[in-house]
C-alpha cells in the first residue's frame, strides 16, 4: 500500500515539474529569442576595423600626420589606410562619393565654399597653414596689390592653396590681365623663385614645412608682412590673423628679421556622413593627442578645435569638445568600450519590452486556463435560469445537461495547480443539481 502511495506521489511530483516547465518554457524561449536578436544587433553595429584617409601628395605634413594616426590607431586594432590624392578638391569629392571608400580627409578651410560641403562633418581644425608670400622685392611692399605686373607662382589647380591664392589675388585686384600667374608645386615654386624665374611665390603650408624654411633661409628673398592681414580675416571667416615673432623660425639666423603679420586658414579633418560614431570618438582622442601641444603659431590646447563653421561639426566631436572622453572610454580599451556602449543601446530597449512581456505571459497563461473553466460556469448559469422560468424543459432534461457538463469537467486536462478551480466547479454543479425537484 505504501509503495502504491509513493508511486502516486511521484507521479504528482512529475506532473508538477512538467507543469512548471510548461509555465516557464515560453519565458525561456522569449529570453533566448531576445538574446539572439540583441547579439545580432550588437554585431551589426560593430565599428569596422579599417578606415581610409585621403591626403594631398603636395603636403608632406598630412602624410606624416596620417602615419602617426595609423600608429596610434593600431593600438586599438584599427588600421588606417592612407590614400594619396591631387589635393583638397579631390579629397572633398572622394568624401562625398559613398562608393570611394574614403572615410576621412585633410581639407583646407575655405575649399568647401567653392565645392560645397554636402553631408560632410568636421572633426575639428588641426593646425594653422599660413599663406607665405615670399618675393625678390623691396621690404616696403606690404600688400598683395604691390605685385601688379609681376610673375607670381601659385599652387597647382585642384589644391586648396590654389583656390585660396586666387581668391586673395582677386580681392587685391590682381588677375591674369595685370599679372603673370604661373602654377607650380611648392618645391618647384621655391626653385623658380631662387632661380629668378618668378618674382613672387605664394605658398600655403605649415611653419614646419622644409620647403618654407628653405625659402626663408635665402638671403635675397623677403617674407612679406601683410598690413591688411586683419582686413582679410574680417572679410573671410575661415582666415586668421597670425603674428610671427622675429626670429621664430630660426633664432640664430634671426629668421624672420622682423615681426610678420600672416593670414592663415586651418587644416580640418573632415569625415563622411557614414563614419561610425565610435570611430569618430576614437579619432577625436587620437587627434587631441597629436595636435594639442603648443607650437610657434598656436597656444597649448588650441588644437584640435572648431575654428570655423564652414562644415557642420560632428555631434560626437561637439560632445568630445564639451565633455571630453566618454566616461566608459576612460576605463576600458576601445573594443570593450564600444561593445558595452552598443550593448546598452541595444539591450535597454529590448529589456523595456521584454520585462513587461515576461510578467504578462503567466497572466495570459492563467487567463487562458481559467477561460476553459468559465465557459462551464456559463452553461451552469444558463441551466440555473431555466429552473426559474418555465421553458418547457423537464427535470430529466436538466439532469441530463448537468451530467453532460460534469462528465466533460471530469475529462478536462488541467494543471494540478488549478485543482482548486476544478473542485469548485464540480461543487457548483452539485449545487445546481440540488435545486432540481
Amino acid at each position: 500500500m505504501k509503495k502504491h502511495i509513493d508511486r502516486r506521489l511521484q507521479k504528482i511530483n512529475n506532473a508538477l515539474t512538467k507543469e512548471l516547465f510548461q509555465t516557464i518554457a515560453p519565458i525561456v524561449l522569449l529570453v533566448v529569442i531576445a538574446s539572439v536578436i540583441a547579439y545580432k544587433l550588437i554585431e551589426s553595429t560593430a565599428p569596422p576595423k579599417k578606415m581610409v584617409i585621403a591626403f594631398s601628395t603636395q603636403s608632406a605634413n598630412e602624410k606624416v600626420y596620417a602615419s602617426i594616426y595609423n600608429a596610434l590607431l593600431q593600438k586599438d586594432g584599427i588600421h588606417l589606410e592612407i590614400k594619396e590624392t591631387t589635393g583638397d578638391v579631390e579629397n572633398v569629392e572622394l568624401l562625398k562619393d559613398s562608393s570611394s571608400g574614403v572615410d576621412l580627409a585633410f581639407v583646407q578651410d575655405g575649399v568647401t565654399r567653392s565645392q560645397g560641403a554636402g553631408n560632410l562633418q568636421s572633426l575639428g581644425s588641426l593646425y594653422y597653414e599660413p599663406v607665405w608670400i615670399i618675393c625678390r622685392c623691396e621690404t616696403s611692399i606690404n600688400h598683395l596689390a604691390g605685385f601688379r605686373g609681376k610673375r607670381i607662382a601659385i599652387a597647382n589647380k585642384g589644391e586648396g592653396a590654389n583656390l585660396l591664392e586666387l581668391k586673395l589675388l582677386q580681392e587685391s585686384g590682381l588677375n591674369h590681365r595685370n599679372a603673370k600667374l604661373l602654377t607650380f608645386s611648392s618645391e618647384a615654386a621655391v626653385d623658380a623663385l631662387i632661380a629668378g624665374k618668378v618674382d613672387v611665390a605664394i605658398l600655403v603650408d605649415s611653419i614646419e614645412s622644409a620647403t618654407v624654411k628653405r625659402a626663408l633661409s635665402q638671403k635675397d628673398l623677403h617674407l612679406v608682412s601683410l598690413d591688411d592681414a586683419e582686413a582679410y580675416s574680417k572679410h573671410f571667416s575661415y582666415l586668421h590673423h597670425l603674428k610671427l615673432a622675429e626670429g621664430a623660425v630660426d633664432i640664430k639666423r634671426n629668421i624672420p628679421s622682423t615681426n610678420v603679420s600672416l593670414i592663415s586658414p586651418t587644416v580640418t579633418l573632415v569625415a563622411n556622413k557614414d563614419l561610425h560614431p565610435a570611430l569618430i570618438y576614437l579619432m577625436m582622442k587620437v587627434i587631441t593627442q597629436v595636435h594639442r601641444s603648443e607650437g610657434l603659431l598656436n597656444a597649448n590646447n588650441e588644437f584640435p578645435s572648431i575654428k570655423t563653421s564652414e562644415i557642420t561639426p560632428s555631434s560626437q566631436a561637439l560632445n568630445f569638445y564639451k565633455s571630453g572622453t566618454p566616461f566608459i572610454d576612460k576605463y576600458l580599451p576601445f573594443w570593450a568600450a564600444t561593445f558595452v556602449s552598443r550593448a546598452l543601446i541595444v539591450v535597454l530597449p529590448i529589456l523595456a519590452i521584454l520585462i513587461p512581456l515576461i510578467k504578462l505571459i503567466p497572466s495570459i497563461y492563467n487567463w487562458f486556463l481559467k477561460f476553459r473553466l468559465f465557459k462551464y460556469y456559463g452553461e451552469l448559469r444558463f441551466l440555473e435560469m431555466q429552473l426559474k422560468t418555465d421553458t418547457g424543459m423537464t427535470n430529466e432534461d436538466l439532469k441530463q445537461k448537468l451530467d453532460d457538463i460534469e462528465e466533460r469537467v471530469r475529462d478536462i486536462n488541467m494543471p494540478i495547480s488549478f485543482s482548486q478551480y476544478i473542485y469548485e466547479l464540480r461543487a457548483n454543479i452539485q449545487l445546481v443539481r440540488s435545486k432540481l425537484k
